[in-house]
């Protein structure tokens, strides 16, 4: 489960995604488990839940850079592309509504095509999240 965003731009809209994914780590009683991970540029915490394993990836890249830091997490971790989530902001939802997209274009979300385009493939479920059009 990958957070996009803007690596260091806490707080923003543009960076839902891993505000999504530190929420997500305090559900899952992982949030003290964050560690950095330079062999793919993210901060990285491992978590159960309902029998799956999970990684939880927070890049350390700016947006348009996020699928180098999928990419290496998803090749050290033997993961395909359809076993990868991107929870990611949506300017065109609006605020706090969200909707599940499994596969097919970016739809112009950098963060979205930088995935898509490091891991040849656009077979990734995403978790988009609404920020609305400020």
């Amino acid at each position: 489960v990958a957070g996009l965003g803007n690596y260091g731009l806490w707080g923003t809209r543009h960076s839902v995604g891993m505000a999504v994914l530190d929420r997500l780590a305090r559900q899952l009683a992982v949030a003290e488990g964050w560690r950095a991970d330079r062999r793919c540029c993210a901060d990285v915490a491992l978590a159960a839940a309902r029998g799956l394993e999970l990684v939880l990836l927070k890049p350390r890249r700016f947006m348009n850079l996020n699928g180098l830091s999928v990419a290496s997490a998803a090749e050290i971790y033997n993961l395909q592309p359809g076993d990868i989530y991107l929870v990611h902001d949506d300017l065109d939802k609006a605020l706090g509504k969200v909707a599940i997209k499994l596969g097919g274009s970016a739809r112009g979300h950098n963060g979205v095509q930088s995935c898509i385009s490091a891991l040849h493939s656009n077979k990734m479920t995403r978790l988009r999240v609404g920020i609305g059009r400020p």
